[in-house]
Parts: C-alpha cells; structure tokens; sequence
C-alpha cells in the first residue's frame, strides 16, 4: 500500500511553496494581486478558478513559484479540492496559504496513491509532501486515506488473487494488528454450522465458500455489526451473465472491501463500540454442483427460498451473514453490498442507494455523508412489494416478478433477516469509478465509506 505517512507532515515553518485556495467568485479579486507577469501566466493557461482546476505562478525574481488552485462556484474546499494540484506538481513541500478543513488532505493523498501490483507507477516525481496547519487532522486523514485505499486495492485486484482465501487473509490482518478475535466456517463445515445459504452459492467453486466473522472491542460498549458481501467473482451461476456484464465482476466483492475498511476506521480511531465484522466470501461459479433455478435452499434463520435466478446470489449470501449478525443482538446492522444494477440505473455511479427501517438511523447516515462530501440517497423500503417474492413452494423467492423496482426488492429480501425493532440499514454501492477524475483513477472506489464512518462516529465517538 501507498505510504501515505510521508505526504503530510505538521508545518513547521521552512521553505515551502504556497498554495492559495481560489473560488470564481473571489477569481477578480485574485487576479488584480497578481503581478502582470502573474496575470499572463493565469490567462496562458486559461484559469478561471474552475474546481478541479491549477495553475502555477511565477515569482517576481524569476526562481520562486507558487499555486493557486480553483474551488469553483461553491466556494468551501471539498475532499477532493487539492487532489488535481497533487496530481500536477512536480516533487517538494507545498503550504497553503489559508487554513483547509480536515477532509481536503484526503484528496492530496489519494491523488498519489497508486496501485502497483502488477505495473509498476509511472510516476517518477517523487512525493508531495503538504505541510498541515493542524497537526491533529493528520493521524485521522491518514486513517481516512489507508481505509480508503484499501478498498480501491481489494476491488482492483482481480479475482484469481482476490478469492474467498484472500479476503479471509484481510480480515485476519486487521484482526492480528487489532487484538481482535477471528471465527471462520468454510466449505462443509458451513452446513456444520448451519450457513446453508452461503454454501449453496459458494459450492461450485473449488475455492471453498466462507463465512467470516470478527470481534473487537469492550464488552461494556454497545455492539454494532457490520456486514460485507464478498462475490469474489460473479459469473451469475448457471443464469449466466453476457461476457460485457461479466467483464467488472471482479468487484462484486465490494461490499466486504467497505466492510472491512469501516472496520479498520473504527479500531484506528477507537470508537467505543464493540465492533462484529461479518464477511460472507464466495465464487458464484458455474459447475456441475451449481445450483439451479427452480432448486429450493434452506437459510440460517430458518425460511426456504426458491431459486428464481442463480444471479440474485448476493441477498443468499447476505441473508445468513445478516441472520448471524442478528444473534448477537447489536445495537444496530450496517450491511454493504453491490448488490443490484437497478441501483446504478436509478441513481447512477456515484451515489449509493441507502435503505433503512430506522428514521434516526438514516438521517445520521445521509447527514455524514454530506458532511463528508461522501453522499447517499435514501430509498424505501416499499412493503407493498413483498408481494413480489411470492414463490408456491418456499417460503420466499429471491427473484422479483416483472422485474420492476429491483434495488428496492433487493433490500425488502434482505429485511426478512433483520429482527424487527434492531435498527438496520443496507447501502447498495457501485463501488467502481468508471471515468477517472482527479484523485479517482478509474477502478474500485469507496463510496459509502465516510458517511457510514461519520455516521457511527458522530453516534459513538
């Protein structure tokens, strides 16, 4: 992983060149203290203090230089204002002329992350160390940005390297480095222990399915569960997908990526909690042990469900993670998953749908999310849908008729699982940038992450 550590160091003083934070409505008043030398640098290369925007300037004597970075309309620094100026500058040790909320040093850092596994970086300008006004804000943006690039890292890393094995190793790490304690049922034993669920999705794999589970924390603190699915690789069973819906399916395992990392935020900044990551890790492979549809499995909580789609995989998984999260009686169930397309078709890339049967619980979770400049848009839980699932010989279906409203039908599945009266909610991520932007090269991307981690923060802190 990046060594984050080396690009924020606490100011100081000593030479560093400035950076001057500009938004368009200031744009005027910048430019007429600029130099005129200055002024022709800012109209060669067309700066108007547009976001995402950077331009360098000339020093009067000819040797010092400084930056000026544009903000846009809005004015505030956001968490990605200085990751186009990180991406653009040569090496050295930069200053902002002005004081930065806490959230823009993840954009800086994020810019110089690379993921190196199998091609070497072409970044041969070394480091871009920030000097940080508020030493305190860099132990957190450094946590922020280690979480983060976790996530991009698992998800990036292709499914021959990232299987059920690896993600277990993950969560093993975290637990080794925490004092945590790790409870793993795989293969047969998962029928042993009655995640009968899990296996039937898992067990066409020769890599054998998995549930994970990990405890941290004081027993005096309120628990909190947090659940993952792990489809290390989608092919949609024997309800095959085409080859171009199969091409991303390496990230269908985002889900336990953001787990684990919101994990690992909440050990790296003590949160009292008592913490229980759940991971259910598997292949949905094709093979003659597959299951089929039409096939009637049997789940922890006790309700048979008839296959309808092989590809509906992940809410299989999902229901005897969430049914072993619900033993544990936690103060509340946080579960991420990719789990539909019909998420992404209805509000798109960058923005989780967020599901909920806890009011309180959702405002906290939409409200973290804007203030961390890491948004969520709540969807209902539309109960008249139930009706969807209705199967002649299960208790339930996993697959939705008439295909309609399939995000929403997706978490009414999983609701089945939750015990009424525990707060629960389920944030359906894309987990993928698929157009790079500054700081956001294409590839995995936590989206979700922060406003799940502000959210139990601002609760449990």
């Amino acid at each position: 992983m990046t060594d984050f550590h080396r690009l924020l160091a606490a100011d100081q003083g000593g030479d560093a060149t400035p950076i001057t934070l500009v938004d368009t409505a200031g744009f005027d008043r910048f430019l007429t203290g600029l130099s005129e030398l200055g002024r022709t640098a800012v109209a060669a290369a067309g700066f108007r203090a547009r976001a995402d925007s950077a331009v360098f300037l000339p020093g009067g004597n000819g040797r010092d230089w400084s930056v000026a970075v544009g903000l846009g309309d809005h004015g505030t620094p956001g968490r990605w204002t200085l990751a186009a100026a990180a991406n653009h500058l040569p090496e050295g040790r930069y200053r902002l002329e002005s004081g930065l909320p806490a959230p823009a040093l993840h954009g800086w850092l994020m810019a110089q992350h690379r993921f190196t596994r199998y091609k070497k970086p072409d970044d041969s300008r070394g480091a871009r160390q920030l000097l940080v006004a508020d030493p305190a804000a860099i132990d957190r943006a450094l946590a922020e940005a280690e979480a983060a690039a976790q996530v991009r890292d698992m998800i990036d890393t292709p499914a021959e390297d990232m299987g059920p094995g690896e993600i277990e190793a993950a969560v093993r790490a975290l637990a080794d480095s925490s004092g945590a304690r790790v409870q793993v049922a795989a293969g047969e034993a998962l029928l042993d222990q009655n995640f009968p669920a899990i296996h039937a999705v898992g067990r066409a794999s020769p890599r054998r399915p998995r549930i994970l589970s990990m405890d941290w924390g004081e027993p005096q603190h309120p628990l909190v569960a947090i659940v993952g699915k792990g489809v290390c690789f989608d092919t949609g069973g024997l309800n095959l997908k085409p080859g171009n819906s199969m091409a991303l399916m390496k990230k269908d395992m985002g889900g336990a990526a953001h787990a684990v990392a919101l994990a690992r935020l909440v050990i790296a900044r003590r949160l009292k909690v008592r913490l229980k990551l759940i991971v259910a890790a598997v292949d949905n492979a094709v093979s003659g042990d597959a299951i089929r549809p039409g096939d009637v499995i049997s789940t922890r909580k006790g309700l048979s469900v008839e296959i309808g789609n092989t590809d509906a995989e992940g809410r299989l998984i999902l229901a005897d993670a969430l049914a072993l999260a619900a033993e544990a009686q936690p103060t509340l169930i946080l579960d991420f998953a990719t789990l539909t397309g019909a998420a992404r078709v209805a509000l798109g890339p960058d923005l989780p749908a967020l599901f909920a049967n806890d009011d309180a619980l959702a405002d906290g979770l939409l409200a973290a999310g804007v203030a961390a400049g890491d948004p969520l848009w709540r969807l209902p839980l539309w109960h008249p849908y139930a009706r969807l699932f209705r199967s002649d010989i299960a208790d339930v279906n996993n697959n939705a008729e008439g295909g309609f409203a399939g995000a929403i039908v997706g978490a009414l599945f999983l609701e089945r699982f939750v015990p009424k009266g525990t707060p629960w909610a389920h944030v359906d991520t894309y987990a993928w940038n698929g157009t790079a932007r500054p700081g956001r090269p294409k590839g995995g991307a936590a989206l979700s992450l922060f406003a799940a981690f502000g959210a139990l923060e601002s609760r449990f802190a």
